[in-house]
């Protein structure tokens, strides 16, 4: 079969050709159009009861991760000049588009109690910008005097200054988001040059934007950097530019495709497909080091071209279908999860690993033909002392200090197992941003200041219409609000309460002292008031009232900004708050939800990596029986594992000893390390399987053969590899630097044992089958004599074929 096809590539080479071309190059159209993703609720698939309680809560309140915040801390802040410029700057950033509101010092409301007409009415408080110092003084003194605002936009103990911006939903969602982020930024950083003060921000749009796009320039920094690297090592190895050319141009292309592929099925650029491009380069490389090795040995050999292509593809055709499907597999699988963003990337990797293999095979025996045959020095790696000497170095570990091997080999286990039980899953929003940057050390301004800026959003269910209004309803959520400000992790949160405090507090002429909710002898004079009306900020009021219940005055939100306490205390704190929520109201009244984008982002976390666990166990057992098709042996199988499984169980002890948590970017490390390093095993058997009748099935022969024709290719594409991830270890975020150097020791560690434990198995399975061919050739020496007739019993042929 791979004779004929090798015979049809090299007879339509040209059309072949033409059309691998032409499609790469609507392909190239098509990858020209991807879009970067924003979105990390798709994390999360569309059934599970939290992200339909999220769905709920945006449907009836709108979006709560759309708030940006600046912060500054000064003494002087209501001085002249400075509150002067502060104002401006409140002005300046609402006049920039996409900015909704903007909630501030400059742009607080107070309620003026209007006793002609019954009402509150809601007035700006700096409609203008005060002139003088003793108009300052007096609105100051004012504003102090409002104890709504008290941890809101102020904390008067640290003299820490809040602004909170909203920003359109839609926006945020698409590429218009950056230029919306940066003008806000630029328009901040104006002001604290202005003004000499360090101006701080945060907030979810700010920190999904910056960390999006810090990403993105990486992957395409990684992406040249690992074609640049890659090149230098094949030319280093062949000394041929022709070579590395073409092997260039077939991970280019896969590039491509796989780029094209995001497009077609109409997905955006995640942060998971984002990695496909230096995947690809990675995974394909290997593909055309194997093609041209076996191209090289075979001209070596008797030096005729077009047998040497005919033999590569025969021969290795089926190898690379085989270790490009097992890689496939384990990427492939996770299309079934339940995560929306680990299809897209199971489901783009897989198809994308496919594609290769049928580039590789159309495209390098195609150009090569066209191409005169190589020269001495292209070859002349074949006969590299240094290789040499380091198979020369395996083949005796192997042979001669096998014992050593595998007691080595189970220290090693033994110290790994240790280290399992060390490793911890912990992930953060702003997971793997360094302490040293900008966008860390403002998340944690925020956090000591007003105890953080993650929303949470808690829902009360009265389970009736003006359920709400009830004044024993408003009390036990007032009762809840001071457990909740118990937490340090939790700012002062949020609710109608708070906003019905200012409305009395305002009903009593403004006194702070009165700042608390009505009881049952005021309530009746109160209610009248609480239909806010006036021009000036009534709007903007009602609309931040009114946003903490439902129209049907049925469900209260409270909310509540937090610290990035990660995945691992969340938990603990959620089930806390409920415990004390489940004592103030009457589970049988009330229902307690808590949602918001830090518990969809969080959940999304551990959404991901319980899926890559799930989808690395799936891929395990598909490779399984892809090696049960191949070999055909359960024994062969277990040989075909165990060099597998001991860098991945190595590698997570590592993760232990070192402290790395699993998070998304480190538990995608073993799924890598499965699909690739199961292609060292898949070629080393393949090889040693066609090479058995060359020996009369002598195991240690063949070993040794195998060994000294693998090695190489392996060596190589272990180097390679080990090269393209190391850069990783250049990036910024620690979690990609986790990436480079976890699947880079993965890698060389699966290199290592395909050489020595690999063949070192092999060799055993011939000692088991010398002993029992031993007691069967002794069984048969004891029938004979006792003159038992082998022929009259039939087992004559039975004694031949042992």
């Amino acid at each position: 079969m791979w004779q004929r096809l090798a015979g049809f590539v090299l007879k339509y080479r040209i059309p072949l050709l033409a059309g691998l071309l032409a499609v790469s190059a609507f392909l190239a159209y098509k990858a020209s159009q991807v879009q970067l993703s924003y979105d990390f609720v798709k994390a999360i698939p569309v059934n599970n009861p939290k992200f339909k309680e999220y769905e709920a809560f945006q449907k009836e309140f709108g979006e709560d991760g759309n708030l940006l915040v600046i912060g500054v801390k000064t003494d002087h802040f209501f001085r002249e000049d400075f509150f002067g410029n502060y104002y401006q700057l409140t002005q300046d950033i609402q006049h920039i588009p996409s900015v909704e509101n903007v909630l501030s010092i400059p742009t607080a409301i107070n309620l003026i109690k209007n006793d002609s007409t019954k009402r509150l009415e809601a007035k700006l408080l700096f409609p203008v910008l005060p002139q003088g110092r003793p108009a300052l003084d007096s609105l100051k003194n004012t504003f102090l005097s409002l104890p709504f605002y008290r941890g809101l936009l102020f904390d008067p103990s640290t003299h820490a200054y809040l602004m909170a911006i909203r920003i359109n939903k839609e926006v945020l969602n698409s590429s218009a988001r950056k230029k919306v982020i940066g003008e806000i930024q630029h328009t901040a950083e104006q002001f604290g040059k202005q003004n000499h003060i360090q101006v701080h921000l945060s907030g979810l749009p700010l920190i999904r934007t910056v960390v999006t796009e810090k990403i993105s320039h990486e992957l395409r920094i990684f992406l040249i950097c690992s074609f640049i690297l890659t090149a230098l090592i094949l030319f280093g190895f062949f000394r041929s530019f022709s070579a590395v050319i073409i092997s260039m141009l077939v991970v280019l292309m896969g590039v491509i495709w796989s780029l094209a592929t995001v497009v077609i099925l109409g997905y955006k650029l995640t942060i998971l497909t984002g990695l496909i491009p230096p995947l690809i380069v990675v995974i394909g490389i290997p593909n055309c080091v194997y093609f041209l090795n076996k191209y090289h040995s075979e001209y070596a050999e008797h030096g005729n071209k077009i047998k040497s292509l005919i033999r590569m593809v025969q021969t290795m055709g089926i190898v690379t279908l085989f270790t490009n499907l097992a890689a496939a597999i384990g990427f492939g699988v996770f299309f079934f999860t339940s995560s929306a963003i680990l299809k897209e990337f199971g489901i783009v990797a897989g198809l994308n690993i496919l594609f290769l293999f049928f580039i590789s095979i159309i495209f390098l025996p195609s150009v090569l033909s066209f191409l005169p045959p190589p020269k001495g020095r292209h070859t002349s790696y074949l006969d590299s002392r240094l290789i040499r000497r380091v198979l020369l170095f395996l083949e005796r570990l192997v042979f001669d200090f096998r014992p050593w091997v595998y007691v080595g080999t189970g220290v090693v286990l033994v110290l790994a197992i240790i280290g399992l039980w060390r490793l911890t899953a912990v992930g953060y929003i702003v997971d793997d941003i360094p302490q040293s940057d900008k966008v860390y050390k403002d998340l944690k301004f925020f956090e000591a200041n007003f105890h953080g800026v993650m929303p949470l959003e808690i829902l009360i269910d009265t389970k009736h219409k003006m359920g709400i209004s009830r004044l024993s309803a408003l009390e036990k959520i007032d009762q809840f609000t001071k457990v909740i400000s118990t937490h340090p992790e939790l700012s002062h949160p949020l609710s109608i309460v708070d906003g019905i405090k200012f409305a009395r507090q305002a009903f009593y002429l403004g006194d702070s002292s009165d700042y608390a909710l009505p009881n049952q002898f005021d309530i009746a004079f109160l209610a009248p008031y609480l239909q806010m009306k006036g021009k000036d900020g009534s709007s903007n009021f009602s609309k931040l009232i009114s946003s903490f219940m439902d129209s049907g005055r049925e469900v209260a939100r409270i909310s509540v900004n937090m610290a990035d306490i990660g995945t691992a205390r969340l938990p603990g704190l959620i089930d806390s708050l409920r415990i004390s929520a489940d004592k103030i109201f009457d589970t049988a009244q009330y229902k307690i939800s808590f949602t918001g984008t830090s518990i969809i982002f969080l959940e999304g976390s551990r959404f991901i990596i319980n899926g890559l666990i799930d989808s690395i166990i799936l891929a395990f057992i598909l490779i399984v029986f892809c090696m049960l098709y191949l070999f055909r042996s359960w024994k062969m199988l277990f040989i075909s594992l165990v060099p597998n499984v001991i860098p991945l169980v190595v590698t997570a002890g590592v993760m232990g000893w070192a402290g790395v948590p699993l998070k998304p970017s480190t538990v995608l490390v073993f799924s890598i390390a499965l699909g690739i390093s199961i292609d060292v095993t898949i070629r080393f058997l393949v090889n040693f399987k066609q090479e058995m009748h060359h020996f009369n099935h002598d195991i240690s022969a063949v070993v040794r053969s195998t060994i000294h024709n693998t090695g190489l290719s392996i060596i190589l594409t272990g180097l390679i590899l080990f090269a393209g991830f190391l850069i990783f270890c250049f990036s910024g975020f620690g979690g990609t630097r986790a990436l480079g150097w976890l699947t880079s020791l993965t890698l060389i560690l699966a290199m290592i044992t395909n050489l020595t434990i690999l063949p070192a198995l092999l060799l055993w399975m011939e000692k088991s089958l010398l002993k029992k061919a031993e007691k069967g050739g002794e069984m048969w020496t004891a029938l004979e004599e006792e003159d038992v007739d082998l022929k009259d019993l039939g087992l004559e042929k039975m004694k031949n074929q042992s």
